[in-house]
């Protein structure tokens, strides 16, 4: 069990905290929470007491003898403050002590997660985006906001994500993981492209997009600006992570290519097709009484071999990494496609028959450029994500 602060501050997000407390005590973890003066006008003390179990004050002045603006910092394993307001980022920039939370920011030797959530204008201001660059040049976490409905009708980035994706953020920052990818941007693409044959139907493949959220959740845990370009999955944002919506190859190879123009890493996780019609009816496509007329295929880009191209005339990206999915001769076709494709790494793995597509594990074996494979038993995605980002911090350190 570890000892969490939750820091909470005056926003109107403050109620999906509610929903962050509750996962962190069913998770076993002793939960202390730290409102501003002004968040108690939104949620009452009442509520975060008998949600916690613990007493709540925003005073320094209470239990004087038990020192809680320095105690309470220096116990916590975690210090997470959702929602951050940008007065909030701003006093812990700044390195203000004027209430018990800032006080306990400034004790506390533990990680700091920050969760900002703001109305866009105020996240943009040139202001809040140097006080984010100073919190997280001091090892923070800052959270990317999610995009969305914001007070009233304004929508845009500023928006606090979801409290379950908060969580697995914490989550992961528990598990003990350096902050190895500070200051590093990766782009990480998820799911399958889809190549339209009429306006109801399409040439698909299985992939859930399992993996490359979860490449994109433990980089963001690891300290590192995530941008995931997302192929037609049906999973919540990633808290911190930059989404890009994609549905075909061609939409998907833009996206990469112009996010990997300076970017630290790229991860190719996503199941991007081969090949697409070369002609897309504009009306549905009738049964008739004779048999249907062949669709002609024709080969998509390869996303893969051209950012390994990219290298040969640009700087970034520094480390690229494929994916290769396999149903048989899975390590002699890998590592024809790692000479083929110019990645430094190449995580290969079997799917069919229940394995890798839709499911939670996840078994593979990495070929390096120029080193011996790594091979990964059966586990939990993130478990992989992991050691994909170890590899990575390697060569780019």
């Amino acid at each position: 069990m570890s000892s969490i602060v939750l820091g909470v501050s005056a926003g109107i997000a403050v109620y999906k905290s509610c929903e962050l407390l509750r996962l962190f005590t069913e998770s076993g973890h002793d939960v202390r929470v730290v409102p501003t003066r002004d968040a108690l006008r939104f949620v009452g003390e009442p509520t975060w007491a008998a949600l916690s179990g613990n007493p709540v004050t925003t005073e320094v002045w209470e239990s004087v003898h038990e020192v809680p603006h320095v105690r309470i910092g220096q116990n916590a394993d975690l210090l997470v403050v959702a929602p951050a307001t940008a007065d909030v980022l701003a006093r812990a920039a700044g390195g203000h002590a004027d209430d018990l939370l800032t006080n306990t920011l400034l004790t506390a030797r533990c990680p700091v997660v920050f969760a900002p959530a703001m109305h866009t204008e105020m996240w943009e201001h040139p202001a809040t985006r140097a006080n984010v660059a100073t919190l997280r040049e001091r090892g923070a976490i800052v959270i990317e906001p999610a995009v969305g409905r914001l007070t009233g009708a304004d929508t845009g980035p500023g928006r606090l994500p979801d409290p379950a994706e908060i969580f697995e953020v914490c989550r992961r920052v528990l598990s003990g993981r350096t902050l190895d990818l500070a200051g590093r941007h990766v782009v990480v693409s998820a799911g399958g492209t889809r190549e339209a044959i009429d306006p109801v139907r399409f040439i698909g493949n299985r992939s859930s997009g399992l993996q490359g959220y979860a490449l994109a959740r433990t980089a963001v845990a690891r300290g590192a600006e995530v941008t995931l370009v997302s192929a037609n999955v049906a999973l919540p944002d990633p808290a911190g992570a930059k989404v890009v919506r994609v549905e075909s190859t061609g939409q998907l190879r833009e996206a990469v290519l112009s996010a990997s123009a300076h970017a630290d890493a790229v991860v190719m996780a996503a199941a991007v097709a081969d090949f697409r019609p070369v002609r897309q009816s504009e009306s549905k496509i009738k049964k008739s009484p004779g048999e249907p007329e062949p669709i002609h295929l024709a080969k998509n880009p390869d996303v893969l071999a051209e950012l390994g191209d990219m290298r040969k005339t640009a700087p970034f990206p520094r480390v690229v990494v494929g994916f290769a999915a396999e149903t048989d001769d899975v390590l002699a076709n890998g590592r024809a496609k790692l000479e083929r494709k110019g990645c430094d790494l190449l995580v290969v793995n079997q799917v069919g028959a229940g394995l890798a597509f839709g499911t939670p594990d996840n078994a593979a074996v990495v070929l390096v450029r120029g080193g011996d494979p790594v091979e990964i038993p059966r586990g939990p995605k993130e478990d992989l994500a992991d050691v994909v980002w170890d590899l990575v911090a390697a060569r780019l350190s």
